[in-house]
C-alpha cells in the first residue's frame, strides 16, 4: 500500500494520520508558464487590458487559492500557512508569464500542494482576465521545484529549465 494513499476496511480513501508526525518548518516551490500572443503580453505589462491589472490580481487568486486548498482537494489537510509568496515574471523573448509560488508552514504535512494550486490558479486568472482577446494562451509546465522540511527532507528539481 502506498504510504500517501489510505483505504479503510470497506475499500475507501481517507486522509493520511499525521498525528505522529514532527513539526517542522516546510515549504514548496513551484513553477508554471502561460504562453501568450505578444499583444497580449503588451496589453498587460502596459496595463491595458479591461478587466484591469493583471498580475496584481492574479497574484491575490494564487495566494487566495493557496490558502482554500484542502476545500478543493478532498484528502489535503487544512495547514496554518506562514508565507505565501506568488511571483508574476514576464518574458517577451516567448511571449509568456512565469509563475514562481512559495509556501511556507511550521506543521506536520507539507506544502507542495498548496503551492502548486496556487500557481495554477494565478495562471487560469491571467488566462481568465485576457481570454477576449487571446483565447489560444497555453498554461504549461506546472510543476514542483523544490521542497523541504518533514521526514523526506529536502527535495530539489533536477531540470530546473
Amino acid at each position: 500500500m502506498s504510504k500517501f494513499t489510505h483505504f479503510n476496511s470497506a475499500g475507501e480513501a481517507h486522509m493520511v494520520d499525521v498525528a505522529d508526525k514532527a513539526i517542522t518548518h516546510r515549504v514548496a516551490k513551484t513553477r508554471g508558464r502561460i504562453l501568450m500572443k505578444p499583444e497580449t503580453l503588451d496589453l498587460i505589462l502596459h496595463g491595458e487590458n479591461k478587466k484591469g491589472d493583471v498580475l496584481g490580481i492574479a497574484r491575490i487568486a494564487g495566494i487566495m487559492a493557496a490558502k482554500k486548498t484542502a476545500d478543493l482537494i478532498p484528502l489535503c489537510h487544512p495547514l496554518s500557512i506562514t508565507h505565501i509568496q506568488v511571483d508574476l515574471n514576464p518574458t517577451k523573448d516567448e511571449p509568456a508569464i512565469e509563475c514562481i509560488t512559495t509556501v511556507e508552514t511550521d506543521g506536520k504535512t507539507g506544502v507542495e500542494m498548496e503551492a502548486l494550486t496556487a500557481t495554477q490558479i494565478a495562471l487560469l486568472t491571467i488566462y481568465d482576465m485576457c481570454k477576449a482577446v487571446d483565447r489560444g494562451m497555453v498554461i504549461k509546465d506546472v510543476c514542483l521545484l523544490e521542497k523541504s522540511g518533514g521526514k523526506s527532507g529536502h527535495w530539489l528539481r533536477e531540470d530546473q529549465d
